[in-house]
């Protein structure tokens, strides 16, 4: 990943309502979320949900699935580790043992 489509991510992620979704459908792991009941968790104006998710899925933060009329939403979680990946690529300038509160803080406990 370059720092290019880093930013692109970052943009992504600028809008509180998409920051949310994407928090949602992490929590939702294989299962992912219909749009329509995305939005009605969140409150959110079907258009509205859907030009969010749109973003999400333009930055690669989340892909989705046609179901008869619906589309389910997931998190990608390839996405994911791709800009966490680059943001600590070069973490602590070779002393890991500095990195690793970060790492136990965002690994999954389940």
């Amino acid at each position: 990943m370059d720092t290019k489509v880093a930013c692109e991510i970052f943009s992504a992620l600028s809008q509180p309502t998409r920051v949310e979704a994407l928090r949602i459908l992490i929590k939702t792991g294989a299962n992912g979320m219909l749009a329509g009941d995305l939005g009605d968790l969140m409150e959110v104006r079907q258009n509205t949900m859907s030009s969010n998710l749109s973003v999400l899925l333009q930055a690669g933060l989340v892909r989705n699935e046609r179901e008869g009329r619906s589309i389910r939403y997931f998190a990608d979680f390839d996405g994911l580790r791709g800009v966490l990946g680059f943001l600590m690529e070069d973490c602590c300038g070779g002393t890991p043992d500095l990195c690793q509160p970060v790492i136990d803080e965002i690994a999954c406990g389940c």
